[in-house]
């Protein structure tokens, strides 16, 4: 079934059989419960994120010291629609009071259905799929950088300061791979003079030859990644050995190990990524240190925004109590300075602030300077 039609039929179903519940708060006034969704149980760097931001806020001193905060989590790994069904659950079986999701596209959108017909505010940690926020949905906000956001600070660097023209996009068959590389397409076609041809990977690291047919017989001043890390590990080394000079950018999602292990980034070794984190403020290299002692392992952005989401939603119930309206209308008008820098949301619930171009050197993500 197509995915439009898949979207219509639950938008239907959901309307039909998901009362709207229109603010109010929590019964249990002894727990305020938090739902959180994730992509899958082996994937669980989000989900880590978002425990620490609830122990934060319980250790003594902390804002939630006498009272009893419920971080309630599902996977959303199965049969398609495993989202909606979770979201549901979440909503009415474990009255949550918000949900915040480290999800794909697809089951973000899926979530995100779900809570407009409750009005239960939806914090996306994840996915950057600009149909998202063209819902219109007032208690749908994203705290990462989206698609378009992400473009044009790549085209920015690409075309602008680099003056660069001819542009190689490298990009799987994964709806969020074809999402972002579609909105970069739009944005570098606003850039005079530009030139941009797309190679779409389609398998395992034996079939790289065959998908970038036509790449040693053009010549591209940069090329652009749009996946995963498993992704990448299949494409750079090609990419580096035919031109060791040529610049290669990449948005977030080339940092998307969402694994509880150390992620291996020295085989990003001078890939320009998009992040708003990993940053080297205090309370950034804070965070990590927290993280680290907890888990075992280093956090990447899949964590960074967990926490980052979660720990918003904390400090707006701290200010307006256990209310979903009053949440709503609070994280709506706020501004939040979180580890992944200072932001807010605009009218279609993106994050605000511009976000930043790291290149990855000696394993460890560095600002870019400023040329």
């Amino acid at each position: 079934m197509p995915i439009h039609i898949k979207t219509i039929f639950l938008i239907v179903f959901t309307g039909c059989f998901f009362p709207a519940i229109n603010g109010a708060a929590q019964n249990n006034k002894d727990t305020i419960n938090i739902g959180f969704l994730f992509q899958n149980k082996e994937r669980s760097s989000a989900k880590n994120g978002a425990e620490l931001a609830i122990l934060e806020a319980t250790k003594k001193g902390g804002a939630f010291e006498y009272k009893k905060l419920k971080l309630i989590t599902y996977s959303v790994e199965g049969l398609w629609g495993t989202g909606s069904k979770q979201s549901v659950k979440l909503v009415f079986n474990d009255n949550v009071l918000v949900i915040v999701g480290s999800l794909d596209g697809r089951n973000a959108h899926l979530a995100e259905q779900v809570t407009a017909k409750t009005k239960v505010a939806f914090v996306s940690a994840h996915a950057t799929d600009m149909t998202l926020s063209a819902a219109f949905v007032p208690w749908y906000f994203r705290c990462v950088p989206n698609d378009l956001q992400q473009a044009q600070v790549i085209c920015n660097e690409i075309f602008v300061k680099r003056k660069l023209k001819n542009v190689a996009l490298f990009g799987t068959e994964s709806y969020d791979s074809k999402q972002a590389m579609a909105t970069f397409l739009k944005v570098a076609q606003s850039f005079a003079g530009t030139k941009t041809k797309q190679f779409v990977f389609t398998g395992s690291g034996e079939t790289v030859n065959k998908t970038v047919t036509g790449f040693n017989d053009s010549f591209f001043d940069a090329v652009v990644l749009f996946g995963t890390p498993e992704f990448a590990k299949n494409i750079l080394p090609f990419v580096k050995k035919q031109n060791v000079e040529q610049p290669v950018f990449a948005t977030q999602s080339l940092l998307d190990n969402q694994k509880p292990e150390t992620q291996n980034w020295q085989n990003l070794n001078n890939v320009i990524i998009v992040s708003s984190c990993l940053g080297g403020s205090k309370k950034a290299s804070g965070f990590q240190q927290k993280f680290q002692e907890k888990f075992g392992y280093r956090p990447g952005p899949v964590a960074t925004y967990a926490f980052d989401a979660t720990s918003l939603i904390l400090e707006t119930i701290k200010k307006s109590g256990a209310d979903r309206n009053k949440i709503i209308d609070a994280i709506q008008k706020g501004n939040f300075n979180g580890v992944t820098g200072k932001f807010g949301f605009d009218k279609n619930g993106n994050r605000t602030d511009e976000p930043k171009l790291l290149m990855i050197k000696n394993g460890i993500p560095t600002a870019l300077n400023d040329e």
